[in-house]
């Protein structure tokens, strides 16, 4: 699961790179996207634990050992819930970024000058 760690810590990297030297509100928005992928990697590959199983009781574990045969559920609820979440932010970003252009013809950051110091 380092590997998964490591691809996680790359993904977030990459996405804050991206959107802090981009000047096209679309790329902007993939690099958002991308730190939000990062992070549920991340998320994800602390709460594995190696050799034990998925959150569900079934045939093939036993009820009085679950506590000790499956992986905690909460990281995975939590992660399913931030795809839902993220998913909404980024389609509203979206949404702005083609009402900005439908008013400014433009999709530069450096075109819009209403809200700088």
């Amino acid at each position: 699961m380092i590997f998964a760690l490591i691809l996680g810590f790359l993904l977030l990297i990459i996405g804050i790179y991206g959107m802090l030297t981009q000047k096209n509100l679309i790329k902007i928005v993939i690099g958002f996207s991308i730190v939000d992928t990062g992070v549920h990697i991340i998320i994800v590959s602390i709460g594995y634990i190696r050799g034990k199983t998925a959150p569900i009781i079934d045939a093939s574990v036993d009820i009085k050992n679950a506590v000790n045969a499956v992986v905690d559920p909460i990281p995975s609820a939590l992660v399913l819930t931030a795809i839902v979440i993220g998913l909404a932010v980024t389609a509203l970003m979206l949404s702005f970024v083609i009402k900005l252009y439908q008013k400014n013809k433009s999709l530069s950051i450096d075109d819009y000058q209403e809200l700088k110091w």
